[in-house]
């Protein structure tokens, strides 16, 4: 029996990634006692494992790219190889920056911090390191790992999950990555970057199988100028060990060889062994359900983040995590839209997109009610001086609201924040166009692409 804490707080948070210490943050800051429950380092997996470590490998491919491509711009530059060992001290000294900033934050908010592998022990406890955190609310965040296949073993060495490929300690000559949604393809553009031969298999059809199926196709064009290989529409049948790599199998008949295979199927929810079905949270294939306020069938318990079935996408788990704090503070919050969250892929050529696809848009209001535009990055000042090719498309409903941006591009997940006001805001293409964009900016592709679809294009063909 754990002994008790002796303090009720407000809120007992299971889980330090980015839903609980954004809820823990706002909560202290809306005068919650709060108390933040993390087994391993705050601010989870997409500080330490997601985000942000993939974000500065791909970073440092662009810096081994530019180098090899310095004549095309006039520059005298040679690349001579990936230093492993510093791009893990460049990437590790990031990571280390965000999270003393982050331990400052929450420590600088007041709220109470306990490192220890909680479980929740009833609908208003959590139990850690043999003390009881009592609340007379409790936030479940406790997040994701990566997922693997039924008959298919992650070592760490030959067979490495997301995780792995983070900390590996040497560039490997050919890489297999299973899955071509957004974590396969960064791996693979970053490791493309630094000279790894690459090959992506994907079940489905496409490449990133959840955005518009035009921006999968222009990813796939891009890809193959790059020289990244990739197999689409059949499933992983099997893999095994030969003298210096793997064997990968695929129910068509195909089969690759590399020297790594890396499992990049998605991320499954941390929820087994914590209490949760013992104080009768309701689950779906480990997942916890919620309503729109983030609520579980336990009126004392909510739940954040992965662990819940939304998108997986750090901001997302801010957001919930946000809402549920203002929910308990007595404020009014309103849900989420998810179709009007920004999603970002950062490969190169990066894919961001908001609102919903051309498919969708049809499915909901009819194909003759449907409009699309597409906005070539050809014509964009910016984009040629980058050297970098792409698309805008946009999505809108006939005489009305724009309600899909797509965007294939060189930092085009810079251009998403706009994006999402025009889908958020239910702006018209004209609206759009009376905006003034600066010249010349990636950013005014977007205005040009509003332009053509009011009907007064400037830099493009009627």
């Amino acid at each position: 029996m754990a002994n008790d804490a002796s303090t009720v707080f407000d809120l007992v948070i299971l889980g330090g990634g980015s839903g609980g210490y954004a809820a823990a943050l706002r909560a202290a800051q809306l005068g919650l006692d709060v108390a933040l429950i993390e087994k391993d380092k705050l601010g989870g997996t997409c500080l330490h494992r997601g985000c942000i470590p993939t974000k500065a490998l791909l970073h440092a491919g662009e810096l081994a790219d530019q180098a090899r491509e310095g004549a095309e711009f006039g520059v005298k530059s040679t690349f001579e190889g990936i230093d492993i060992a510093g791009v893990h001290k460049y990437k590790d000294g990031v990571i280390s920056g965000l999270y003393k900033g982050l331990q400052g934050l929450v420590a600088s908010r007041k709220v109470t911090y306990v490192t220890g592998e909680g479980r929740l022990s009833s609908p208003t406890s959590v139990d850690v390191n043999g003390e009881r955190y009592t609340g007379r609310h409790v936030l479940l965040a406790t997040g994701s790992v990566p997922k693997s296949l039924p008959g298919l073993t992650i070592d760490g060495d030959r067979i490495i999950s997301s995780d792995h490929a983070l900390v590996l300690d040497r560039v490997p000559k050919s890489a297999i990555v299973l899955g071509g949604g957004v974590i396969g393809v960064e791996f693979a553009s970053a490791w493309k970057s630094f000279g790894v031969d690459v090959t992506i298999v994907e079940a489905l059809p496409h490449l990133v199988p959840v955005e518009d199926e035009n921006s999968s196709k222009l990813l796939e064009r891009a890809f193959r100028k790059r020289g990244i290989n990739f197999s689409l529409g059949s499933r992983f049948s099997g893999v095994e060990y030969t003298a210096d790599g793997v064997k990968v199998s695929l129910e068509n008949g195909k089969t690759f060889e590399a020297e790594v295979l890396l499992v990049a199927v998605g991320r499954g929810p941390v929820s087994q062994g914590l209490g949760y079905e013992e104080a009768g949270v309701a689950m779906d294939r480990g997942y916890v359900l919620v309503d729109e306020y983030m609520q579980t069938n336990v009126p004392t318990i909510s739940a954040v983040g992965d662990l819940v079935p939304t998108l997986q996408l750090a901001h997302v788990g801010f957001a919930e995590g946000i809402l549920v704090a203002e929910r308990l503070a007595g404020l009014k919050p309103v849900p989420i839209d998810y179709d009007g969250v920004p999603r970002v892929t950062y490969c190169h050529p990066e894919v961001a997109s908001v609102g919903i696809t051309e498919a969708k848009a049809k499915e909901l209001y009819g194909a003759d009610k449907v409009v699309t535009l597409k906005y070539n990055l050809a014509g964009n000042g910016k984009s040629k001086i980058l050297k970098t090719a792409g698309e805008i498309k946009l999505v809108q409903v006939r005489d009305g609201a724009v309600v899909g941006v797509h965007m294939v591009g060189d930092r085009m997940g810079e251009q998403v924040g706009e994006a999402q006001l025009i889908y958020n805001w239910e702006a018209l293409p004209a609206e759009v166009a009376q905006l003034i964009h600066a010249h010349p900016t990636q950013n005014e592709a977007l205005g040009e692409a509003h332009l053509a679809l009011a009907g007064k294009p400037l830099h493009s063909h009627d």
